[in-house]
């Protein structure tokens, strides 16, 4: 049986940007370096464009320093009484 423990997903123009709005995995698999891989693979897909954004919470920001992301500035609106989409 093949389960599905994470998954990344990316929004492009597939011209000159990419935006990276979800990479999640299950709890009980982090720590296993499949966030890291998954990553990995989406910003090789994506090496052609100039522009990858991101936007993340502080607490994963070193998460993206070791995949060679830098921190910009940039804003955005959080409505956290949703963030699990319930």
């Amino acid at each position: 049986m093949v389960s599905v423990v994470g998954f990344i997903t990316a929004i492009s123009d597939g011209v000159i940007s990419a935006y990276i709005p979800l990479l999640e995995i299950l709890p009980t698999y982090k720590g296993q370096g499949i966030g890291t891989k998954l990553t990995e693979l989406m910003i090789e897909t994506l090496k052609n464009l100039y522009m990858v954004d991101l936007l993340c919470d502080e607490d994963v920001m070193p998460f993206y320093d070791r995949l060679h992301m830098f921190r910009c500035k940039g804003m955005c609106l959080r409505n956290y009484e949703r963030q699990n989409a319930e």
